[in-house]
C-alpha cells in the first residue's frame, strides 16, 4: 500500500499563492503516477495535475496551466503543487492520490488506487 498525506492548505486572497505537499509512505517504489484532484461543494472530484514518479512527466487541466506547477522529490517521497495567481474558483478540498498501475490515464479519478484525506484551499475575492 501507499499512504499519501496532504498538507499546506489554507485561506488566501485572490492573486495569492499556496504550496501543497503530499508525503507518500509505504510501498512508494511501486508508484507510477501521483496526482492532485480537487472537489468543491456540490461538484464532482476533478483532475488538477499529475506527475509520473520516475520520468517526471507532467499533466495539467487547462484551467490551471500557467498558474500551477507540480513537482516531485523522490528522495523525500513527496509531491508538491505550487499554486500561483489563485482565483476564488480554485476553492476546494484538494486531494493527493497515487496510482500503482502501468497505463494509468493521469486525469482519470478511477485510475488511482490510494487517496489522502484532503486539505482545504479557500481563495477569497
Amino acid at each position: 500500500q501507499v499512504q499519501p498525506v496532504e498538507s499546506g492548505g489554507g485561506l488566501v486572497q485572490a492573486g495569492g499563492s499556496l504550496r501543497l505537499s503530499c508525503a507518500a509512505s509505504g510501498r512508494t517504489f511501486s508508484t507510477y503516477v501521483m496526482g492532485w484532484f480537487r472537489q468543491a461543494p456540490g461538484k464532482e472530484r476533478e483532475f488538477v495535475a499529475a506527475i509520473t514518479w520516475r520520468g517526471g512527466n507532467t499533466f495539467y487541466t487547462n484551467s490551471v496551466k500557467g498558474r500551477f506547477t507540480i513537482s516531485r522529490d523522490n528522495a523525500k517521497n513527496t509531491v508538491y503543487l505550487q499554486m500561483n495567481s489563485l482565483k476564488p474558483e480554485d476553492t476546494a478540498v484538494y486531494y493527493c492520490a497515487a496510482s500503482i498501475r502501468i497505463g494509468t490515464i493521469p486525469s482519470r479519478v478511477d485510475h488511482y488506487d490510494y487517496w489522502g484525506q484532503g486539505t482545504q484551499v479557500t481563495v477569497s475575492s
